[in-house]
């Protein structure tokens, strides 16, 4: 598992959602540049992201609840080191 005290913040974040969705697609994109001296911003640059997960556990299910799987996932983070999330997630095929 990845370290959360040492690794960059983007590889926590795809290892945690590779562990508990086991995606067939990951994108986890680090937008924190874009929001540089806005409210959030740490100054750590790892506060804003973008993530795009296609997996085969989000068929059949809303997008409301694909968006509770990855929070859930990324839980402590979003509670502690994450300001904001944006979250596109499909299931394959779609």
């Amino acid at each position: 598992m990845t370290d959360t005290a040492t690794a960059p913040l983007q590889d926590v974040i795809a290892a945690r959602l590779t562990a508990a969705l086991d995606p067939t697609h990951l994108e986890v994109v680090n937008d924190s540049h874009h929001h540089a001296g806005h409210m959030g911003d740490d100054g750590t640059g790892e506060s804003h992201f973008t993530v795009i997960v296609e997996s085969a556990s989000f068929i059949g299910a809303s997008r409301v609840a694909r968006q509770r799987a990855v929070n859930q996932a990324l839980a402590d983070l979003l509670s502690t080191r994450i300001h904001a999330l944006a979250i596109r997630a499909r299931a394959p095929g779609e």
